[in-house]
């Protein structure tokens, strides 16, 4: 019987691994850590990889993973390769929000010259319980215009396709700070048309993931 069983029963695929960031795909599930180091969009949070994108740049392309989880903040990640691999976990923030964390004729300074600085304001109570913990007290400039282009597609190990006229994706210009800690960011992405995209950053160790799900097959 188990002669006839080799030859015409069908053996389940073997599961699939996953115990890195780097191999997360859409469908994919992550726990990260409970710890009140963290802010409250990711303290004990269960997120799900809902897409893929690629930032591309001259000599680099780096991937970023959108996770949802049971609320209503959408939630970036992305990997840091210093010395050892960080997570850069993201989150956006609206223009008005943008207008109370920092003087805006101290943040437009980012756009004008490389070497800019930039101080959070007192945050609103409110704010403060959303927020603080996605910020620095103080920042300094790192990146001044490196161009680049952002796409909605998982390219990693491909080089994104281009069109007749040698672009791909869509083009935007990135300024990046980080605080005197050099644990938190601040990143914007200006888009043609004047879109811009503000987003903070916090560097966090792999360990903050303590679970991995893949997605069922």
């Amino acid at each position: 019987m188990g002669f006839f069983n080799s030859i015409f029963g069908k053996k389940a695929p073997p599961a699939r691994e996953l115990n890195h960031p780097s191999a997360l795909q859409i469908g994919d599930m992550i726990s990260i850590d409970n710890s009140f180091a963290l802010p409250p969009q990711l303290r004990g949070q269960q997120l799900k990889v809902e897409a893929i994108n690629t930032y591309e740049f001259e000599r680099s392309q780096h991937c970023e993973w959108v996770l949802k989880g049971h609320g209503n903040d959408t939630l970036f990640l992305s990997i840091e390769q210093d010395d050892e691999a960080y997570l850069a976990f993201s989150i956006k923030i609206s223009r008005a929000q943008v207008e109370q964390i920092f003087d805006l004729d101290q943040f437009s300074t980012l756009f004008d010259e490389q070497g800019a600085q930039l101080n959070t304001l007192a945050l609103s109570p409110q704010l403060a319980e959303q927020l603080e913990q996605w910020l620095g007290a103080n920042y300094h400039q790192v990146t001044f215009a490196l161009f680049g282009y952002f796409h909605r597609e998982d390219y990693r190990g491909l080089k994104p396709p281009q069109d007749d006229h040698g672009a791909t994706g869509e083009p935007f210009e990135y300024y990046s700070l980080l605080d005197d800690e050099e644990r938190r960011a601040v990143e914007v992405e200006v888009y043609e048309g004047g879109e811009t995209d503000v987003v903070l950053t916090l560097y966090r160790p792999l360990s903050d993931i303590r679970d991995y799900w893949p997605a069922k097959a």
